[in-house]
């Protein structure tokens, strides 16, 4: 898709995304002429009140850019509820649930009904949302959906929890939005992508990388056996074991769950994908150009999900299981969600929700682009990840 394949913004939109970019060219200026590309998509997607995700623009359904599987309908919630109710069971009354990014509400909103009906609710079920917006238009949607016992559960911190806690940890989507820095192999040497201003357009530039950069490429490159060639251009999130750390706290017991599009090391890192996975989404069009209309588009690179794997366990916790969306759907309760699928009396419902049980898991939807992790700590999952596991290709 190319740029000019692209809707045009309305005025206020073109004008929003005008004011953040200026914000981004004053800071490209104070830090002599050019940042990182990691820098320049945490601007563009969580500049407080400007970033794609901290503004106020829709983003999810058929009027945004994009729709995320707890949008479509119930089933995927549904499904992943199954999933962790044997792990919420272990813990007990004072077991804690985590939502990273929670969307419109649509996830909780199942969870929370499926939780209550296996005899497995949390003890408190916090969304940690960096859109004010969107926690907004989640209290709307739970308020409405939710009886008031339900509801009460529900809350909105500002941080991951500080306190020691038993519970878990849920991201869907989220791996995939965390800025990640890009790189570059010229002459052997690892270079780091920066985004530069010129002639009053943004501009990606490379520049040698630091050592913190370069020693992940190396690692890479060690775990691949193999070199990466002169004029190879990807993504690498060294932060990634941090970042893990720093959303599961002070966990001491229980499990986290991830879930999003990507590859193992070996498949990420192929030869034939010289120029990473780095890509954007603007009115449900994939485009390749992450500087055009700062704050409007989402920008999202693949999840490396060897490198998950590693950071999961750097984190202190053990390796559950890793599979594709579909494989794990049908693990967790598919089955008897297409038999309720099947009593439903309202024709039109029932064909939507078969059309969403497909979209879910074939090919050709969302069922073997996006894979599923797990991790757990004193506890286990039990049976999530039998069907279809693909830990081999770690």
């Amino acid at each position: 898709m190319k740029p000019f394949d692209l809707p045009e913004p309305d005025a206020e939109a073109a004008a929003h995304s005008a004011r953040l970019s200026e914000a981004i060219r004053n800071e490209i200026t104070a830090a002599g002429g050019a940042v990182p590309f990691s820098r320049f998509m945490e601007l563009a997607l969580y500049a407080p009140g400007l970033g794609y995700y901290s503004a106020g623009a829709s983003k999810f359904g058929p009027a945004g850019d994009f729709t995320t599987a707890p949008e479509m309908g119930p089933v995927f919630a549904a499904c992943v509820a199954e999933s962790l109710a044997p792990v919420l069971q272990q813990l007990g009354a004072q077991a804690r649930f985590l939502e990273l990014g929670g969307g419109t509400g649509a996830f909780a909103a199942v969870a929370l009904k499926r939780l209550m009906e296996l005899d497995a609710l949390p003890d408190r079920y916090a969304i940690l949302e960096p859109s004010a917006q969107l926690r907004e238009r989640q209290r709307e949607t739970l308020r409405e959906r939710l009886s008031p016992p339900l509801f009460e559960l529900v809350e909105w911190p500002d941080t991951p929890f500080a306190d020691d806690w038993d519970g878990v940890l849920f991201a869907n989507e989220v791996i995939d939005a965390l800025p990640t820095p890009r790189f570059a192999i010229a002459g052997g040497e690892v270079m780091e992508e920066h985004v530069v201003v010129e002639g009053g357009a943004f501009a990606r530039v490379d520049r040698p990388a630091d050592a913190f950069l370069s020693n992940a490429v190396r690692h890479i490159e060690r775990r691949l056996e193999r070199t990466l060639p002169d004029g190879y251009r990807s993504e690498v999130l060294p932060q990634l074991p941090y970042w893990i750390q720093a959303v599961s706290g002070g966990m001491r017991r229980g499990a986290m769950l991830f879930v999003d599009y990507g590859h193992p090391r070996a498949e990420y890192y192929q030869a034939e994908r010289r120029d990473g996975t780095l890509r954007a989404f603007h009115r449900h069009r994939m485009h390749d150009d992450p500087l055009r209309w700062p704050g409007l588009q989402d920008i999202t690179a693949s999840v490396d999900f060897t490198a998950l794997a590693e950071a999961g366990v750097a984190a202190g916790f053990d390796f559950a299981g890793y599979c594709s969306q579909a494989s794990f759907l049908l693990g967790n309760g598919l089955a008897g969600v297409l038999e309720r699928i099947e009593r439903i009396g309202d024709e039109a419902e029932r064909l939507r929700r078969i059309e969403e049980v497909k979209k879910l898991t074939l090919p050709s939807g969302m069922g073997e682009r996006f894979g599923v992790m797990g991790f757990e700590k004193d506890v286990e999952f039990g049976a999530a990840f039998l069907a279809g596991d693909l830990s081999f290709r770690l």
